[in-house]
């Protein structure tokens, strides 16, 4: 294991951790509030985790020097979708595990990175075929995507209680 690689691993642990610990200090009725893409937060904590796999398998062709082509946003906007209609109803322990077992195994793929591995650079479809190295594509996807999202939800939530405070005054 490479010192960047552990870097890259226990930066992706740590996002995913603050997003669980701020997950688990919902209410029930915050875990259902929805965002301002259409998803709840519950389902978006899901989401999150059902992510790392995807983009865990994509930083992985990039190490081995495969590009990363025919995969649009419309692509991911597709997955998203699918995977707000079948979780809906994910409740908050099932999100939690889920996280938490994907974000380990994404962090122990990272793990076995090579710092060579993590210099190559191919096109990535999602970028305009910029050819990007797979330790950025890691960083701005499996590593980044946990914060993206817990400022999300924070925003949502706290949006939610000021709305709650005014009302009560």
């Amino acid at each position: 294991m490479s010192r960047r690689s552990e870097a890259l691993a226990v930066r992706l642990a740590q996002g995913a951790a603050a997003l669980v610990a701020y997950a688990e200090s919902l209410t029930d009725a915050e875990w259902k509030l929805p965002m301002k893409e259409g998803r709840t937060v519950g389902v978006v904590v899901h989401h999150v985790g059902n992510m790392y796999p995807i983009e865990i398998q994509l930083a992985q062709a990039l190490a081995n020097g495969d590009a990363i082509a025919g995969l649009t946003w419309n692509d991911v906007a597709k997955v998203n979708a699918g995977h707000a209609h079948e979780q809906a109803d994910v409740d908050k322990a099932t999100a939690i595990k889920f996280i938490k077992e994907n974000s380990a195994a994404a962090a122990a793929a990272v793990r076995s990175i090579t710092d060579e591995q993590l210099d190559r650079a191919n096109k990535v479809s999602l970028n305009s075929d910029a050819p990007l190295t797979c330790q950025f594509f890691i960083e701005d996807h499996a590593l980044r995507h946990s914060y993206h999202h817990l400022a999300r939800i924070k925003e949502t939530v706290e949006a939610a209680r000021a709305g709650q405070a005014a009302a009560s005054r």
